[in-house]
């Protein structure tokens, strides 16, 4: 990881990767790593913590920690001296110009600090065992709340109010906290993708869009169904099935040898050819793990060469469309949003494995009448 670039030590910040690197999940945290050692710089709020946390099996034995004494920043600059490196690499996404300039200031002259991308996050994508693991438990754990979910959607009820009572049922349900601002879109407001839940009341008739999604042990899942408060008419039923289409065929197209682009292509090719391509307007899904939207992304892009997730040598930007591998896990999530109308979005967790795509959210996908 730092041979290959020709860099003697990597200063990581961005907290989801040092929390990949250390299994560490407070607040305040800096870790060098060098060709040799992994320092872990924090304060005196978690020293006993990460010391606990490390003799279990996934946390950071041989790992050497370091206390913080006046700040970080000259913690780590008086670290960097003292383990006598030369070529330091920085998460140039991540760091504030102010604290490079404070960094590179404090190393003087005899050290050179070197921007990095993607370093971290190009491990990330593909999951071990024990990400899968946990990502299938965490799905597990969404399957059944949803159950209760539903019990919470009713007539007269203001998409505020259900928000909350989904936020209280994840967090009954055993996740840590909910991955993301849920979702509760109901009638005209399903047309907005990203809708904030209001005070509007659900009303008989309506179309329900339920985006959710909780943390367990550091790892996100995410699920969107949309529901019908009464009998859908034929206008809901004919978007509901072009989008149930197109997750179908998004999920088919997810497997290993094909490039994020050709996901996005299929499911956007099955709505474009039901006559609602203008009204997919995201990308058809994304990445999942330590954060709830992270590589690979599924969406459209300018034409570019496909490469590794992982080529070093290459270093694919965020947008850049990589070639599907098994270990991935994201989202499949195409949707229709019709202004003044409503919207539906059919959103399910996929792991990529050598046999094919696995479903890891299990909730029944056809259109739920409430």
């Amino acid at each position: 990881m730092l041979v290959e670039r020709e860099l003697d030590a990597l200063v990581v910040s961005f907290l989801p990767n040092v929390f990949y690197l250390t299994n560490f999940t407070g607040s305040s945290a800096v870790v060098l790593v060098t060709r040799g050692q992994l320092h872990f710089i924090t304060d005196f709020r978690y020293l006993t913590a990460v010391e606990t946390s490390w003799a279990t099996p996934h946390g950071c034995p041989g790992a050497s920690l370091v206390r913080v004494g006046t700040n970080y920043d000259e913690t780590l600059v008086g670290l960097v001296k003292a383990v006598g490196v030369n070529r330091v690499g920085f998460e140039a996404a991540h760091v504030p110009f102010a604290q490079h300039a404070r960094w590179a200031a404090g190393f003087g002259p005899g050290v050179n600090a070197v921007p990095t991308e993607r370093i971290v996050e190009a491990e990330r994508v593909r999951k071990d065992a024990h990400e899968t693991a946990t990502l299938r438990e965490a799905a597990g754990v969404l399957t059944p709340a949803f159950d209760r979910v539903l019990a919470e959607v009713r007539p007269g009820r203001s998409e505020r109010e259900v928000a909350a009572r989904i936020d209280w049922i994840l967090m009954d349900s055993g996740f840590e906290r909910p991955a993301f601002e849920t979702i509760v879109a109901s009638g005209p407001n399903g047309a907005l993708p990203h809708a904030r839940p209001g005070m509007r009341r659900l009303a008989a008739g309506d179309l329900v869009v339920l985006d959710l999604g909780g943390v367990h042990d550091g790892y996100c899942v995410d699920l969107t169904r949309t529901v019908s408060l009464g009998d859908p008419d034929a206008q809901a039923r004919r978007v509901y099935g072009a989008v149930l289409d197109a997750h179908a065929a998004g999920i088919a197209a997810s497997r290993s040898g094909a490039t994020a682009r050709e996901v996005d292509r299929a499911a956007r090719g099955s709505l474009e050819r039901a006559g609602l391509g203008d009204a997919f307007g995201h990308g058809t899904g994304h990445g999942l793990g330590i954060e709830v939207h992270e590589e690979p992304w599924l969406r459209r892009a300018e034409a570019q060469p496909a490469v590794p997730a992982g080529d070093a040598g290459s270093q694919p930007t965020p947008e850049t469309h990589v070639v599907i591998e098994s270990g991935m896990v994201f989202t499949i999530e195409p949707g229709a949003y019709l202004p003044g109308w409503g919207g539906v979005r059919v959103e399910d967790d996929i792991l990529v494995t050598d046999e094919g795509p696995e479903v890891l959210t299990q909730v029944p996908r056809e259109l739920v009448v409430v």
